[in-house]
């Protein structure tokens, strides 16, 4: 009787919040020789140009996958999240440009659009079923859009190919060559061949044949899904019928999925619609231009559908383990995850008294609040909203951050298999 008390409570609880996600997302799988191999080459700096950032740089699990940075530095920087500094003798060029996102439940068959203006997606229409930047230049052999994705920040200078003429890796980037022979991919492909360790463990996963930068990637893929698949929260337990939320949390979960309106673009298991909302988020650093043009600002998925529709439009985040992955933003213009949901209350009012000094930048001698002190600029921001403004009290604010609490997962905040002590290129493993 005690059992069918708490599931007639649960599911009272979840009539009141609104329609709720079920709890049944599937994931891709993996050998566990491919999810190690993985790991390894995740933590080795192997995969950069100058041999001193891996992925793990700009996404590590003591910063929840992410950096703990508004915008960091790749590519001529040293240290982790807070602490990572720019080397006076191999000065970055410019911050990454964006956010760096958290990688919880990337495996997870929803999960079809990567990076913050979904540039790189799920196409049936396109060679391997993936739409990227490169088009039919792309190379083939990719397991999944998340493999694919990988491709990319090797690429760039200010994440991890560097600069102009310090590496081979550099020099085909900035002379466009990147796929084929002698291109970015197959240089690194060559470099991972050719250590032992590494090929002994692609002849367990693939036999004999070549390295490709394909391989490279599925295999860092199928780490990423094994290592933070994030689905035992307290929501989680809360949709099997395991635990009901109460308190403020359950309340919260009850403004979440009805006044509060959040779950119209947060919606699913997950927490996101995987669609693209402008809501006059504040733009700090570099944006994002080509190295031809002298702006500063970010249009968001309008530069990859030439659509002005999409200005100013960035991708719905994931909410897991949303407490543990400041800053927020495609820009990381806000500190706190309390300011980030003050400012979906009236998008252009926050975007118009954004206050900078809420984040904290490391030193580079570049301009960074070029488009927030442009007032043309910061009126094209706010003009793009789509958000409507509401009233919350400080009361249902404390309530919303409850739940949002209830989606953290412990056990994947740390991953499974955590970083390895050593890799087998030698080099220093960021710890």
């Amino acid at each position: 009787m005690k059992r069918l008390a708490a599931l007639v409570g649960l599911f009272a609880t979840a009539a009141s919040a609104g329609p709720l996600p079920k709890a049944d997302a599937q994931f891709s799988t993996a050998s566990r020789e491919e999810v190690a191999l993985g790991q390894l080459l995740f933590y080795d700096p192997i995969l950069s140009g100058g041999k001193g950032v891996s992925c793990a740089s700009c996404h590590h699990p003591r910063f929840a996958t992410s950096d703990g940075l508004p915008l960091g530095l790749g590519d001529g920087a040293t240290g982790l999240g807070p602490d990572r500094r720019a080397l006076p003798e191999n000065m970055p060029e410019e911050r990454v440009p964006r956010n760096s996102p958290a990688l919880f439940n990337l495996g997870a068959a929803e999960f079809t659009h990567f990076f913050h203006d979904g540039r790189l997606e799920d196409d049936p229409a396109q060679p391997d079923g993936i739409r990227t930047p490169l088009g039919d230049d792309m190379e083939q052999g990719f397991d999944s859009a998340l493999a694919a994705q990988a491709m990319f920040p090797v690429l760039s200078p200010d994440e991890m190919a560097g600069h102009y003429s310090e590496s081979d890796v550099s020099a085909a980037v900035r002379q466009g060559i990147l796929t084929g022979e002698g291109g970015a991919w197959s240089i690194l492909a060559d470099r991972v061949e050719a250590i032992p360790a590494y090929r002994a463990a692609f002849d367990t996963v693939i036999g004999e044949r070549h390295v490709t930068f394909a391989d490279i990637a599925n295999v860092i893929a199928d780490f990423i899904v094994f290592e933070w698949r994030a689905d035992d929260s307290a929501f989680d337990r809360h949709l099997r019928g395991e635990a009901a939320l109460t308190g403020d949390a359950a309340a919260g979960m009850a403004l979440f999925y009805g006044e509060a309106g959040c779950s119209a673009c947060h919606a699913g298991q997950f927490q996101t619609d995987h669609d693209f909302h402008a809501i006059a988020m504040p733009q700090i650093g570099p944006g994002k231009a080509a190295r031809f043009e002298r702006h500063a600002r970010d249009v968001g998925r309008m530069r990859v559908t030439g659509d002005a529709a999409d200005a100013y439009a960035f991708r719905t985040p994931s909410l897991r383990n949303v407490t543990a992955t400041a800053p927020y933003g495609h820009s990381g213009a806000y500190a706190t995850l309390e300011a980030v949901v003050r400012h979906h209350l009236d998008p252009v009012a926050a975007l118009k008294a954004y206050d900078p000094a809420q984040v904290v930048l490391p030193d580079l001698e570049v301009e960074d609040y070029e488009v927030m002190t442009d007032a043309a600029e910061v009126e094209a921001i706010a003009a793009a909203n789509t958000l409507a403004p509401q009233e919350l009290s400080d009361a249902e604010i404390r309530q919303l951050l409850a739940f949002l609490g209830a989606l953290t997962d412990e056990a994947s905040l740390a991953g499974r298999l955590g970083v390895p002590d050593t890799v087998p290129s030698g080099l220093v493993v960021e710890r």
